[in-house]
């Protein structure tokens, strides 16, 4: 589990003499354990929150706090170690190794970290203890969705970071997919924090951060997030 907070952090890009804002002045944070969902219209700024939380960008000001630590300050290689240790990633379109099996795409994620879940064991969590030896082009986009979340949480990542994981999902596997990832924050005791243009599953969070033009608009906590066997879109 860990604590995340972002403190007035901006995020410029410079293309000659023009200069983008693609996060200005975002401040917000995520208590330990809890699933939080990130809300916003393409062109908000989430995903550049969620690649600054997860080290695959820095900020150009402000602070970025997980557990005490400020990584918005660490070296290329600490962030390396910190993306190695700490975090779990779930694309949108599963990004797995086509030539790979199910099980060999989770030891790529697996085998880089001490104390890492048994790569079988992770694959049977999710359903999918039939599918192991599959090829990602033998899986459904359900089936292949599932193997992503296996990959990232096999390293037992103390944050989940996720982009529009249902993005490519119909109705009821999009379901299916939310109700792993709440586990991974109710059972497992993860931090999971999901990007989505999709406010229709912003009840099943613990926090909702909606973004809007690079800002964040609005936090809401709720006391009782809904049931995902409950939830429709």
């Amino acid at each position: 589990m860990a604590y995340i907070e972002m403190v007035h952090s901006f995020k410029r890009y410079h293309m000659g003499s023009t200069t983008i804002v693609a996060n200005n002045d975002v401040s917000f944070g995520v208590e330990k354990g809890e699933l939080a969902i990130i809300l916003g219209s393409s062109g908000a700024g989430k995903s550049t929150v969620l690649n600054i939380l997860g080290g695959m960008d820095t900020n150009s000001e402000g602070r970025v706090i997980i557990d005490g630590k400020d990584i918005s300050n660490y070296t290329s290689r600490q962030l390396t170690d910190y993306r190695r240790r700490d975090i779990g990633f779930v694309f949108q379109f599963y990004n797995l190794v086509a030539n790979l099996t199910a099980r060999e795409n989770v030891e790529l994620a697996s085998e880089i970290v001490p104390d890492a879940q048994d790569p079988v064991q992770a694959l049977t969590d999710v359903g999918l203890a039939d599918r192991i030896d599959n090829f990602p082009a033998q899986l459904s986009g359900g089936e292949q969705q599932r193997v992503a979340i296996a990959r990232a949480v096999a390293k037992n990542p103390k944050i989940l970071l996720c982009d529009e994981p249902t993005g490519a999902l119909d109705y009821n596997t999009g379901k299916q997919v939310l109700q792993i990832l709440q586990d991974q924050s109710r059972v497992k005791g993860a931090t999971v924090v999901i990007v989505t243009h999709n406010s229709a599953i912003a009840p099943i969070a613990d926090r909702v951060i909606r973004m809007h033009d690079a800002r964040v608009k609005s936090i809401e906590v709720n006391e009782h997030p809904m049931d995902i066997k409950d939830l429709e879109w």
